[in-house]
């Protein structure tokens, strides 16, 4: 019996030529078409939007206070009152209006203004949450400047103060700089040294001022911090310097954000830090000098306002100096208006005020932890 193989005949397989082609599926490309969304994100704009409803707030509340302060003073004037003092040269109000208040308030404004955005660029540049005008002897030096003018040189007018005041700014400022260890200070070190500079230099002003009785009657007040002896010339004299020095802060800004991250990465992003610190150093000269020449050393503005607008906007100093330049004059203002009412029939310099304000605030931001580093 024999067995039967059977096959199964496969079919042949296609043979390829020239003219056989064949497809295959084509790979996926992404759409290109849509075009990817511009500008920031919806929560950075939400940020930005937050920031200025703010300072339009903030200007704001410097307006109602630049009013109270026109308004109120040993004898206090109804708005209408201060509104036809404003502008009727006839009206009864005119010459107290215009000659004793709304100096007062300009030198107010400007003088706080000064004062906090010095106190906001020296925090960014020694990356100390302690620098401040007052705390390290920058307006001890240029106090120290002007009782030197005053009682042994003869100078009597502010035109004379300013650059008396400008020159021991500057002096003081290298000096603390160079004393906290140059480019390798530290927020201790330069703390150390402007306080050493400080107590040194207002125990050559009280020496100074107790030896000479002339001094003593002509900067008594002044030595405290005030605003009392504020004129139309005194505003005139100390303008351009202040403008100067707010523009040169303001144009920083962005080069001070860059060098928060370093010497090195500042440079990556095309900014020179020895300029910027150059320019930085320029400006604090000019706004602590000539808010010190005219007021005298008014303590805690520049220490305070700083920290409490960066809570609000963060460290960011293209908001950050708009913020104190507003903030700052409405703390000064507020704290005049406050010694006018508090001292009536007289007045507390608002130096005292500043001091006694800011002190125990300044206490209770340490205490909660709010004291953030620049």
């Amino acid at each position: 019996m024999s067995t039967a193989v059977r096959r199964v005949a496969t079919p042949p397989e296609p043979t390829l030529d020239a003219t056989t082609s064949v497809t295959r599926p084509a790979p996926s490309v992404p759409d290109r078409s849509a075009a990817p969304p511009s500008g920031p994100p919806p929560a950075r704009r939400g940020r930005q939007a937050a920031r200025a409803a703010g300072l339009v707030a903030a200007v704001a509340l410097l307006g109602v206070v630049l009013l109270l302060s026109i308004a109120v003073g040993a004898k206090a004037m109804p708005l209408s009152d201060v509104w036809s003092g404003l502008l009727h040269r006839d009206a009864t109000e005119y010459a107290v209006v215009h000659r004793m208040r709304l100096p007062r308030t300009v030198l107010g404004l400007l003088a706080g203004a000064a004062l906090g955005v010095a106190g906001a660029v020296m925090q960014a540049l020694t990356r100390n949450p302690l620098a401040d005008p007052g705390l390290l002897g920058i307006n001890a030096g240029a106090s120290a400047a002007v009782a030197t003018a005053a009682a042994f040189l003869g100078v009597t007018a502010i035109g004379g103060y300013v650059w008396f005041a400008l020159l021991g700014a500057a002096v003081v400022t290298a000096l603390v700089y160079a004393v906290g260890g140059g480019r390798g200070a530290t927020p201790a070190r330069l703390a150390l040294a402007g306080a050493a500079l400080n107590a040194t230099l207002y125990s050559y002003v009280s020496a100074v001022m107790l030896l000479d009785t002339a001094s003593l009657e002509r900067l008594r007040f002044w030595t405290v911090g005030s605003l009392a002896s504020a004129d139309s010339a005194t505003v005139t004299r100390v303008l351009p310097f202040i403008l100067v020095g707010l523009l040169v802060a303001l144009g920083a800004a962005r080069p001070l954000n860059a060098l928060a991250l370093g010497d090195d990465a500042a440079r990556a992003l095309g900014a020179r830090p020895a300029l910027i610190r150059a320019a930085v150093i320029v400006a604090v000269t000019l706004l602590c000098g000539a808010a010190t020449a005219a007021c005298g050393p008014i303590v805690f503005v520049g220490l305070l306002v700083p920290h409490l607008v960066r809570a609000l906007t963060g460290p960011d100093l293209r908001w950050l100096l708009p913020y104190c330049a507003v903030l700052a004059p409405v703390l000064l203002l507020g704290a005049d208006v406050l010694g006018r009412v508090l001292g009536r029939p007289g007045e507390l310099q608002v130096g005292m005020v500043t001091a006694v304000l800011g002190g125990p605030l300044f206490l209770w931001l340490v205490t909660r932890g709010r004291v953030a580093h620049p």
